[in-house]
């Protein structure tokens, strides 16, 4: 019961091309692959979140090109209205 050998991995990607036809498989991986950079920036987010408010102050300070607004400005009023509601 150890690992699969070289030859099952032939078999299970000769199923998988023929489940899913080779025109299909660059759009499933490239499809992964935008999930994955999503999950990934999520969990980035996720762990900026916790830092000190000192290190979301400095980057609300720096200078922004005219008519864009700052994101901890854009997440202050979602959290507003979260709180409102």
């Amino acid at each position: 019961m150890g690992a699969l050998s070289w030859w099952h991995w032939v078999i299970v990607l000769l199923v998988v091309v023929i489940l899913f036809g080779s025109k299909k498989l660059p759009d499933a991986a490239r499809g992964l692959g935008q999930s994955l950079r999503i999950f990934k920036s999520e969990v980035k987010e996720m762990q900026n979140d916790g830092k000190d408010s000192a290190d979301a102050g400095e980057s609300a300070n720096r200078e922004l090109p005219p008519g864009e607004a700052s994101p901890t400005s854009a997440r202050t009023s979602t959290d507003d209205v979260k709180k409102s509601a």
